[in-house]
C-alpha cells in the first residue's frame, strides 16, 4: 500500500459511535427512473465527513473510522439491514447461553495471502478479551471471562458467565490477520484483513482508496470476486461540506454521501434513492462531574423540561423527526422494543423554573439565575459538520435565556470533541449521542468507568438504579433480560441521565450504484450501475 503521509492524529471519540438501524429505502417522487443493470468495474466513490484517523480496527471509535475499516475487515457473522444474523467467515454455529461453536468456511485468506484459520480467530478474541490490550469490544462486546478454542475450522467460544448476547457480542468482531496481531501498531496505517477491498493507498485529510482482491470466495450470500455489478475499486473521499458533496453527487462524479441538511431537498427532487439508519441526531448528554451546575439532577430535569420537543425535534430532525423507543440504534439492535418503555416530561418553562428554584438557583433583577453568588452558566456543545445541530442548539439556547440560564453554545471539530469530552472535560450538555447495537455496549458509557479511569464513561453518570439493573440483566436468562435492560434504560431517561429529543432517518443516497446499509455500507452489496 502506498500512504503519502507517515502518520495521523488519533481521534479518541467514542461518543461517536456508529448509528444504525435496520435500512430503508426511498426515492423522490420526480425524476427519471434509474437504470437497474448491472455493470462490473469502475470505481465506487462514498463521500465521508471527516478523516478517519487512526486505522486500527480494535481501537476505532469515530464514524469516519467505522467507514474505512469496513471495506477492508469482516466479522465471523453477518449483521442484515433487518438486523438477523448470516454466515460470513463462519458458516454456521451453534449455541447456548455460555458457549458458541463456529464452523468457519474453507479457504479463507488474507489479503497477503496468508490462510485465515479458526486458530487466527481465537487469537483475535485472546487478544481483545485482555483487559491490557484496551480494544473497543473489550468491556463491550467481551471480557476475560470469554475464551476460545481452535479445531481444525472450528472455533469453540467459552464465557463463564451467563450471556444471551453471546452469538452477537463476538461473531460482529472484525478480525485482524495474523500479522495485524502480531503488531497491532502497524494497523494505525494500514489494513490487514480478509475483506474484498483491502486499502490500497491512502491520502490523510483527502482519500482512501481499495482494490477488489481477485480471490476473494466466502462473502455473504455467495458473493466472490466474479460476482457481477462488482467495482474494480472503491475510494472514500474526505468531503467536509455538505453542498459540495451533493453536487458531486447530482453531477455523478460521486456514488453516494449521506446528505441531511437543506441539501437534501434537491437530492429528492432528483430522484435519488437512499438506504436510511436511525439517526439519534437529538440525543441531548450531561456531563455529571461534581464540579458542573447539571451534576444536580433538579437542573437537569429543569433544563430538559423547557425544551419544546415538537419545535427543536422539527428543527433539529430537519422536519422528518421520529420519537424515539431505545437508546440501542445500531445492528443488531438487540433488546430494542416496539415502543419507548420512559416517559418524557410535558414542555412547561413554568414547573423548569420551579425546578431551578428548588435546586437553589434564584431569579434575581437582572432575570439571570444565581446561586452563592454565581450564575447558572451552561456551555452547550454540538457538532459543527452537523448542519442541523447549530440552528436547534440556538432554539435551545433561546428557551434556556427565557429561564435566565446563561448559555455558551460551542460548536465542535472532531479534535474539540475528543479534548472536551475526555481530557478537560469542559462542557455541560449538548447534542451528544452514542449509537450502540445493544445494551451491553450502552452501559460501558453510562455505568463503565469514567475517562480518567481509563474508561468511556464521559458523562460520570453514578446511577445506583440503573446499575442494579445492569447487574440484574446480564445474569438473566434469555427470557427475562431484554425486559430488565430496557426498565435499566428507563432509569437514564427518567433520572435525566440523556435526553432523547428526536430521531431521524440518515439517508445515505445513491448515484450510478446501489449498496446494502445495515450499518455502514457493506462492500459486498456494492452493485454498480450502467
Amino acid at each position: 500500500m502506498r500512504r503519502s503521509t507517515t502518520s495521523v492524529t488519533t481521534v479518541i471519540l467514542a461518543i461517536t459511535l456508529a448509528v444504525a438501524l435496520a435500512a430503508c429505502s426511498g426515492a423522490g417522487d420526480d425524476g427519471d427512473e434509474a437504470s437497474t443493470d448491472v455493470v462490473s468495474g469502475g470505481t465506487f466513490v462514498k463521500s465521508i465527513a471527516g478523516d478517519p484517523g487512526d486505522l486500527n480496527p480494535m481501537q476505532a471509535v469515530t464514524f469516519d473510522t467505522w467507514e474505512v475499516i469496513g471495506m477492508a475487515y469482516e466479522a465471523l457473522v453477518y449483521v442484515n439491514p433487518d438486523g438477523e444474523l448470516e454466515p460470513w467467515l463462519a458458516e454456521e454455529w451453534t449455541e447456548t447461553g455460555t458457549e458458541v461453536v463456529f464452523t468457519l468456511k474453507d479457504g479463507i485468506t488474507c489479503a497477503d495471502g496468508t490462510p485465515f484459520t479458526a486458530e487466527t480467530a481465537a487469537a483475535n478474541l485472546a487478544y481483545n478479551t485482555d483487559p491490557a490490550n484496551a480494544t473497543f469490544y473489550y468491556g463491550s462486546q467481551v471480557t476475560e471471562a470469554v475464551t476460545a478454542t481452535a479445531d481444525g475450522n472450528t472455533l469453540t467460544v467459552t464465557s463463564a458467565a451467563n450471556d444471551p448476547f453471546l452469538v452477537a457480542n463476538v461473531g460482529t468482531i472484525l478480525m485482524v490477520c495474523d500479522t495485524g496481531l502480531t503488531d497491532p501498531t502497524a494497523l494505525s496505517e494500514t489494513t490487514d484483513g480478509t475483506g474484498l477491498f483491502p486499502l490500497t493507498e491512502a491520502e490523510p485529510g483527502a482519500s482512501y482508496r481499495f482494490t477488489r482482491r481477485d480471490d476473494y470466495t466466502w462473502g455473504p450470500d455467495g458473493v466472490t470476486s466474479d460476482t457481477e455489478g462488482q467495482p474494480d475499486a472503491v475510494e472514500l473521499r474526505v468531503i467536509g461540506d455538505e453542498s459540495t458533496a451533493a453536487n458531486l453527487l447530482l453531477s455523478g462524479e460521486i456514488n453516494a454521501s449521506s446528505i441531511s441538511g437543506a441539501d437534501r431537498v434537491r437530492v429528492d427532487a432528483a430522484g435519488l434513492e437512499f438506504a436510511g439508519v436511525r439517526n439519534p441526531v437529538g440525543e441531548i448528554m450531561f456531563n455529571e462531574r461534581a464540579d458542573r451546575a447539571v451534576a444536580d439532577p433538579l437542573v437537569r430535569e429543569a433544563l430538559a423540561t423547557a425544551i419544546d420537543r415538537d419545535e427543536v425535534g422539527t428543527v433539529i430532525a430537519d422536519g422528518e423527526a421520529i420519537p424515539s423507543v431505545s437508546l440501542v440504534v445500531r445492528n443488531p439492535l438487540l433488546c430494542v422494543p416496539d415502543e419507548a418503555g420512559w416517559t418524557l416530561p410535558e414542555t412547561s418553562l413554568e414547573r423548569a423554573g420551579e425546578l431551578l428554584d428548588q435546586a437553589g438557583w434564584a431569579l434575581a433583577e437582572d432575570r439571570l439565575r444565581y446561586k452563592d453568588g454565581e450564575p447558572l452558566t451552561v456551555k452547550f456543545i454540538y457538532d459543527a459538520p452537523t448542519p442541523t445541530h447549530a440552528p436547534a442548539a440556538e432554539l435551545v439556547k433561546q428557551t434556556w435565556d427565557q429561564l435566565g440560564v446563561t448559555t455558551e453554545l460551542s460548536a465542535n471539530d472532531a479534535a474539540a470533541w475528543s479534548e472536551q469530552l475526555y481530557q478537560t472535560f469542559d462542557w455541560d450538555t449538548g447534542w451528544v449521542q452514542v449509537a450502540p447495537g445493544g445494551p451491553v455496549v450502552l452501559s460501558t458509557f453510562f455505568a463503565g468507568a469514567t475517562p480518567d479511569e481509563g474508561g468511556l464513561n464521559f458523562m460520570f453518570v453514578d446511577n445506583p438504579e440503573y446499575e442494579a439493573l445492569v447487574a440484574q440483566a446480564k445474569e438473566a436468562s434469555p427470557e427475562q433480560t431484554c425486559d430488565l435492560w430496557q426498565q435499566a434504560e428507563a432509569e437514564l431517561i427518567e433520572r435525566f441521565d440523556v435526553f432523547p429529543v428526536a430521531d431521524n432517518i440518515l439517508p445515505t443516497y445513491m448515484s450510478g450504484a446501489t449498496f446494502e446499509m445495515p450499518n455502514f455500507i457493506m462492500p459486498t452489496t456494492i452493485r454498480m450501475l450502467g
